[in-house]
């Protein structure tokens, strides 16, 4: 087969996710035990995964374009730790490649490739000593070679694994990082292949995992913010609010005047929009994707401006309240905060602006990734230790703007 017959559909997309999935369910252990990328970055990368192929399970479109956006759009906001922002913006690139496209050539799909390593690379800091970027630059080398050759993309993929690998072998550059470029790698060309042999993803009976093994269902991202107002005095509050909750992460159902407000995370817009239809008339429905760079809204905030923070535990979660936290988001380096439950909690409406406190190196990709969606109304104090997040929480004033605060806050 040459390369400009070739054909990859979205069965295919559907597959090489599903053994990158596979291969970190081999790897992700000793991922984490290896240096460089954080703390346990295989766990991390492994979470970001589950969160991207959950929405394969019940997707309709059989696109390669659709699914691709579906995967991308699923790992920027589930994606965990940096490593796994630095994943999910892979996924990001490649979707955007195939963006509209129903198939696509060995030639596309390789071109799509080489976004993904191009916005990788863009969320790192360009030092030559980091091993992703030096692995990665090998690899899109030898991808563009074997793209401009016309070959399948298999070929392509083994190439792009073999000047990895030889880069790894002649810079001794194998740590974490290096790891999940080439676990990526070789999970899409086994996925590609059908030969895969790791605990799988069923993709039409659900998600199994094995013991131990972070259970993808609990990284189940909720993408999209549905508001919307539904012109009926009479409707059963309590009865539509339980409706929304069964399809979405966060929401609320307010009666108000002239109608009842809704607003919910969810990652089925149709279903959410379907169940208010068969409540009353619909109006000022509004739609937004966070996973991409959206304007927050400003909604009646309780208010001005919020502190938001990262607690491991009750102890911690009391310590940084009594420092100034308003809002609490559960973590640990161990156990990283996704992008969603940051976004997320900026979406609540509690106040017109906030501030992002990080309190680990592990989590600075991750909260930069939530400024870049949540725009100017967040700004960020990126601490590198729990008692700097302390420090820097005792200068917070709800009395100053985000900026104002930020600017006093960063002087740790």
């Amino acid at each position: 087969m040459t390369g400009n017959r070739e054909v990859i559909t979205g069965g295919d997309f559907k597959r090489m996710v599903s053994g990158a999935y596979s291969e970190f369910l081999l790897e992700y252990e000793n991922i984490n035990s290896q240096p460089g990328a954080g703390t346990l970055p295989g766990t991390h990368i492994l979470r970001t995964m589950g969160a991207a192929v959950m929405p394969l399970s019940d997707a309709k479109d059989d696109s390669i374009g659709g699914l691709s956006r579906r995967v991308a759009t699923a790992a920027v906001f589930g994606a965990r730790g940096n490593a796994g922002v630095v994943l999910a913006q892979m996924f990001r690139g490649i979707g955007t490649g195939l963006m509209g496209k129903y198939d696509a050539t060995g030639s596309e799909f390789g071109k799509a490739f080489q976004y993904g390593i191009l916005y990788a690379q863009r969320v790192l800091p360009d030092k030559s000593e980091n091993p992703f970027i030096t692995v990665a630059k090998a690899v899109a080398k030898g991808a563009y070679r074997a793209v401009r050759g016309g070959m399948p993309i298999a070929e392509i993929l083994g190439k792009a694994i073999e000047s990895g690998e030889k880069i790894i072998s002649e810079a001794g550059t194998n740590n974490a990082s290096a790891s999940i470029m080439i676990s990526f790698l070789k999970g899409c060309l086994k996925g590609l292949d059908g030969n895969f042999v790791s605990p799988t993803v069923s993709l039409s009976l659900g998600l199994g995992t094995h013991k131990n093994m972070p259970d993808p269902r609990n990284d189940l991202v909720r993408p999209y913010c549905v508001r919307l107002r539904i012109k009926s005095s009479n409707s059963n509050v309590p009865e539509l609010e339980r409706q929304m909750k069964d399809i979405s992460s966060f929401s609320m159902v307010e009666r108000m005047s002239g109608g009842i407000d809704i607003h919910l995370h969810t990652d089925h817009v149709g279903k959410a929009i379907d169940q208010a239809l068969g409540w009353g008339q619909l109006k000022d429905v509004k739609i937004t994707n966070m996973s991409e760079s959206h304007v927050l809204p400003v909604n009646d905030a309780l208010v001005k401006v919020a502190a938001l923070a990262v607690a491991k535990d009750a102890d911690e979660a009391q310590k940084l309240q009594d420092a100034g936290a308003t809002i609490l988001v559960s973590g640990s380096e161990e156990s990283s905060p996704s992008t969603a439950e940051i976004v997320g909690a900026a979406h609540s409406d509690l106040a017109s602006s906030y501030v992002l406190v990080s309190s680990s190196p592990d989590y600075k990709l991750v909260f930069k990734q939530a400024k870049k969606l949540l725009g100017n109304r967040v700004e960020l104090v990126l601490a590198e230790s729990f008692e700097q997040a302390i420090s820097a929480l005792k200068k917070f004033s709800k009395a100053l703007s985000a900026v104002e605060n930020a600017n006093i806050m960063n002087q740790i």
